[in-house]
């Protein structure tokens, strides 16, 4: 996960505390956090890179909308990174 940006740690992070969540759920979801619009452009690129370093799978719901659902990898990539932070932050 250190190889993430930020944006991409987040889109992770939504993708696994939903069911399968369409790519509009995903985007509606990061936009509340952010406080602020997310475009098309930006949303589906970083998508697809998690897609791409296996982390998120990627399935079609219906012929224009596709699903995102976390990977085994990916749930132990947010494991890691979360005993990771553990060390430093304990509230």
């Amino acid at each position: 996960m250190h190889d993430l940006t930020g944006f991409q740690r987040d889109l992770l992070y939504v993708i696994a505390g939903a069911d399968r969540p369409s790519g509009q759920s995903v985007k509606d979801e990061v936009e509340k956090y952010y406080s602020s619009e997310i475009n098309h452009g930006r949303l589906y690129p970083n998508l697809d890179t998690l897609v791409n370093k296996e982390l998120v799978e990627k399935g079609q719901l219906d012929r224009r909308t596709n699903y995102y659902a976390i990977t085994e990898a990916g749930r132990r990539e947010i494991e890691e990174r979360r005993e990771w932070e553990a060390q430093y932050v304990d509230f």
